[in-house]
């Protein structure tokens, strides 16, 4: 009974070793390789999930981008081919006298030139209320010629009557290939 307690045992003890072995040899390593697998598949179905969207998005990024190309069209047009700052500064001194405004100054500064585009800042001073001056530079926004216009400043005159100083600085632009070329 001894031996066959002993035998018992022995092949407990085997069964023990074998189950532990199994498990520390082969169960635990491919139990730590499954979880990576199941790491890098979500995170392969993220990025699937992630492109699928975008995907899903293109089609609105596409509509973004043909109007940004609209409005930029608009814009280019908005800058003319030639220099044209005598037409320019008289359309401007034109628009001062359509609102009454007094004391007109356009003083072009030096021109700044870019590869694309040249600027020429200006200064423009003038008088009028304030009511004259809101509607000149409605109307100077309605140009066809983009004008950017970078300071204004208003101050009252020193009879207070009503009437304003209107400084301004503002930047007018024209394609630079024209002129270099």
């Amino acid at each position: 009974m001894f031996i066959r307690d002993k035998q018992q045992i022995t092949i407990c003890v085997a069964a023990v070793v074998i189950i532990g072995g199994f498990i520390l040899l082969r169960y635990l390593p491919l139990n730590s390789e499954i979880k990576k697998i199941d790491e890098q598949m979500s995170a392969q179905r993220l990025v699937i999930a992630k492109g699928a969207s975008d995907g899903e998005q293109l089609p609105l990024f596409e509509e973004q981008l043909k109007k940004l190309q609209g409005e930029l069209e608009s814009y280019e047009r908005n800058i003319p081919e030639k220099r044209d700052l005598g037409l320019f500064l008289s359309r401007i001194a034109d628009l001062m006298n359509e609102n009454n405004l007094s004391e007109q100054i356009i003083e072009p500064r030096e021109e700044i030139r870019g590869e694309e585009f040249c600027c020429i800042p200006l200064d423009i001073k003038c008088k009028g209320t304030l009511a004259q001056m809101f509607k000149f530079y409605q109307r100077l926004q309605g140009m066809d010629r983009l004008i950017r216009i970078e300071q204004v400043k208003l101050t009252n005159d020193s009879s207070f009557s009503g009437n304003v100083n209107m400084q301004t600085k503002a930047v007018i632009y024209y394609h630079a290939e024209t002129e270099q070329g």
